[in-house]
């Protein structure tokens, strides 16, 4: 059995902050994360951040993970575990974790979870014909490994995610053909969608996929309209020749481990499915387990990394009281989330919070 202050799972934008927060500390910590870099979604992110610069705005998404990274290794105190997985959160809080090929068990004063999010998928004719990709499979293609997926791509979804790959297909050099939204408007910024447009792609909205045909990949598909109840409009059918598509069409929250451990969820569709019952400091109903970032509910990686750092803080904090100035700290990062969160495009998660946290002032 292996001991530690603080364990945090998942090295995306979440748990990276989570541990880099720890080690300003001293706090001793273990970060598992089961790919080889760390990062998650920051390493496909080739743009610059927007906000504030104390939110990292101007720096692109690899180069944050691969600086918070870097401040992280330099700390003794913490332990950094790649290629890792854990298989099991237990009611006790032992963790078991699958390294080397040989399963460890580790027992923390403390856990967060910053496990992240899975890709939603469409049902659709043909919809496993090689061609038909998730957007996450396309940025890790195009911004990771340097891979083109297609020449001719339709994108399917227009949120941020939908808006911000198309641009990037096109600076690889592919033709975005199409971009297809079901909802009736773009769900993504307007600055992100006007980038795109400018460029010569159309943006066609309340239309879906109907299929993709092909003998053994994709070589065309087909788009149709759809009435405010999103029922395809007969008649409304239009034939486009493509040999990629692309699904930007939302995530879920990845946060079966919590749910082992016996947290309470609940369901907030705002917030892209289950979520954990949590307080403003990101701790679970189960006393010193936290959630944070995209497995707490689907916002951009800037409130995913104020969120590990929140939890992070209160986890070391209540560890070790005598951190220096942790009221003006917490204070500080959570009005930074809420000044993230303002205005008319937080409203959707502001109304998802409303379902899952509770106010404790502890």
């Amino acid at each position: 059995m292996i001991y530690t202050d603080l364990m945090i799972i998942g090295g995306g934008p979440a748990g990276l902050s989570a541990a880099k927060t720890a080690s300003d500390y001293g706090i001793n910590s273990i970060l598992v994360e089961k790919d080889r870099k760390l990062g998650g979604q920051l390493v496909k992110q080739t743009h610059r951040f927007f906000g504030s610069k104390k939110e990292k705005a101007g720096i692109r998404g690899f180069a944050i993970a691969r600086n918070i990274e870097s401040e992280i290794r330099k700390s003794e105190s913490s332990e950094i575990w790649t290629d890792s997985t854990v298989l099991g959160l237990y009611e006790d809080g032992v963790v078991t974790v699958l390294r080397n090929g040989r399963m460890q068990k580790i027992k923390p004063k403390k856990i967060i979870a910053a496990t992240g999010a899975f890709e939603r998928y469409l049902a659709f004719e043909n919809n496993d014909l090689p061609g038909v990709f998730g957007a996450g499979a396309v940025q890790t293609l195009m911004n990771v490994f340097g891979v083109l997926p297609g020449k001719k791509v339709l994108m399917v979804g227009s949120g941020n995610i939908g808006l911000i790959v198309s641009y990037q297909l096109i600076q690889a050099g592919a033709k975005v053909v199409q971009l297809v939204e079901a909802a009736p408007e773009i769900g993504g910024y307007l600055v992100h969608a006007s980038k795109i447009a400018r460029l010569g792609v159309p943006i066609l909205t309340s239309a879906t996929l109907k299929g993709v045909y092909g003998n053994d990949k994709v070589e065309k598909a087909v788009i149709h309209r759809v009435d405010e109840r999103f029922n395809p409009i007969d008649g409304t059918e239009e034939e486009i020749e493509v040999d990629t598509v692309c699904l930007a069409v939302g995530l879920t929250p990845l946060n079966e481990l919590i749910r082992m451990a016996g947290c309470t969820m609940v369901y907030s569709g705002e917030l892209g499915g289950y979520v954990p019952l949590r307080d403003e400091f990101m701790q679970t109903s189960i006393n010193g387990l936290y959630c944070c970032g995209d497995a707490s509910g689907i916002e951009e990686a800037t409130a995913a990394m104020l969120s590990g750092s929140i939890a992070s803080l209160h986890a070391c904090f209540s560890i070790f009281p005598s951190i220096p100035d942790y009221q003006e700290k917490m204070q500080r990062l959570q009005s930074s989330l809420t000044e993230l969160r303002a205005g008319p495009f937080g409203e959707k998660i502001r109304k998802g919070l409303s379902k899952a946290v509770v106010i404790k002032n502890a």
